[in-house]
């Protein structure tokens, strides 16, 4: 497994494996990888011949006051991970790299409507750092194939969307949400949780799935779900952001005919913003 830290350097490896006629998957990542990072990685190795991953905590899309610098960060742990999942090249950008005049100076890509709900609410200007960042990185990579886990399952809309607006030539390709036995979904903040904490955690995922039950068994009172959903959370000691049912596609309040639905949720737990979904067919 080679590493790289330099744009050019990058573009050169991936030129030679081009010449091969190697085909690229990417997965881009924040670093402190867990099993729902290697699955993704584990994917990639299987869709193509070169993996290409990138460990980069991005500021762009931390806002004032947000965990930038408490971010987890543990390299030579991660790289060690890296070669057991089979990938083949690791980017790894110092910020300068990424934003030559500094994060605040570079040219932007916003996703209207759908970076705007939910998270986009709460955390504004995030999905602008998100776009941003990942458009720099796919321009630089041009990767085949890039691919996203389904438990942050607005930003793979977002990128979805992003991709396709700007006729990028890569495919997205989402990854089942890995979780721990008791259906936390992994997540690098899991780490932020006291032995308290973790305790009460699943209870995200229980009351997703109370939602999803419910409306495949036919009840479409949404807003009373969710309100249930929401005390729910409370009484377990969390802080919602949101516990919302949405459309599948455009993340809208769903009409009377609509059928392909997926509930999502964002919640407070001590110093653990914690994020999950289930779809609902």
């Amino acid at each position: 497994m080679r590493t790289v830290e330099e744009c050019g350097e990058l573009r050169g490896a991936l030129a030679n494996a081009r010449a091969r006629g190697q085909r690229i998957a990417f997965v881009p990542t924040l670093g402190n990888l867990h099993a729902g990072h290697l699955a993704l990685v584990k994917r990639a190795v299987e869709l193509a011949d070169l993996t290409v991953v990138s460990i980069f905590v991005n500021p762009f899309q931390f806002a004032p006051g947000e965990d930038f610098d408490a971010y987890p960060r543990t390299l030579d742990a991660d790289l060690e991970k890296l070669v057991e999942a089979g990938a083949g090249l690791v980017f790894l950008p110092e910020v300068t790299e990424i934003y030559p005049r500094g994060a605040g100076h570079a040219t932007v890509i916003e996703v209207p409507a759908l970076g705007d709900v939910l998270c986009g609410e709460h955390r504004p200007g995030f999905f602008r750092g998100v776009a941003t960042v990942l458009g720099i990185l796919f321009n630089l990579v041009a990767p085949d194939v890039a691919l996203f886990g389904e438990k942050d399952y607005q930003q793979l809309l977002v990128v979805r969307r992003m991709v396709r607006d700007l006729h990028l030539p890569t495919d997205i390709i989402p990854v089942p949400t890995v979780r721990e036995k008791s259906g936390l979904a992994l997540s690098s903040r899991n780490a932020y949780l006291s032995a308290a904490e973790a305790a009460a955690a699943p209870e995200l995922y229980r009351q997703l799935c109370m939602v999803r039950d419910a409306a495949q068994a036919g009840k479409r009172n949404f807003e009373a779900l969710e309100a249930t959903g929401i005390r729910a959370l409370k009484k377990a000691g969390f802080r919602p952001d949101y516990f919302s049912v949405r459309t599948a596609s455009a993340l809208m309040p769903p009409g009377e005919d609509d059928t392909d639905l997926v509930v999502l949720a964002a919640a407070w737990l001590g110093r653990a913003r914690l994020i999950d979904n289930l779809r609902i067919a």
